[in-house]
């Protein structure tokens, strides 16, 4: 591939993300795209011979971010394990609110199952420190059991939340008290030694 050649997916998938979080997944089309970054509507499929490819790539971006993010929380977050894991937590749900577009692609179940997002190389990797962190806070627990049912326990309160229903259900506008609970049913509650 020439210079050029990368040059140009990187830039399809730069627009890519521009435009997935100014005007959200449905506005990802080839066509678009390719307007955008001022090519034929053609050249996007010299690079990504099929649309699932280029959203897989854009979606690879998110999930780059959101592991920097975490990383980077976690590296301020010196404290125990249980402490690590709600800076984990934290940091997912805040990708969650603030990054709607990119949440929402990085989790389609056709660009999970198509084998183009690289699954294995993007989320599993956080949900491996997940787990490792729950087994540090509880070495009793089944880690990646209890790993499973709080990313669950996070995408279910990620999405509740940006659709405003648990605002209006807990009628409250802050999700950190939420947020404990949630950590408190899986963890055990705060203060008991881990």
């Amino acid at each position: 591939m020439t210079d050029a050649d990368a040059g140009l997916r990187a830039r399809l998938v730069d627009v890519g993300v521009e435009l997935l979080a100014a005007e959200g997944p449905q506005a990802l089309t080839l066509r678009e795209i390719a307007r955008r970054a001022g090519v034929s509507h053609g050249a996007p499929r010299r690079h990504f011979p099929t649309h699932l490819e280029l959203l897989s790539a854009i979606a690879r971006r998110g999930f780059t971010e959101l592991g920097a993010r975490a990383h980077g929380a976690l590296e301020q977050e010196p404290a125990g394990p249980r402490a690590r894991v709600a800076a984990l937590a934290r940091t997912y749900l805040e990708f969650a609110l603030e990054r709607p577009g990119m949440y929402e692609l990085m989790f389609r179940h056709d660009l999970l199952e198509s084998g183009h997002l690289g699954l294995r190389d993007t989320s599993l990797p956080l949900f491996t420190l997940l787990a490792r962190l729950i087994g540090e806070a509880d070495p009793d627990a089944d880690a990646r059991r209890v790993a499973g049912a709080l990313w669950a326990n996070l995408h279910g309160t990620a999405q509740l939340w940006r659709w405003r229903s648990l605002q209006l259900a807990l009628g409250e506008e802050d999700i950190g008290p939420l947020l404990d609970t949630v950590l408190a049913a899986h963890l055990g509650a705060a203060g008991n030694g881990r």
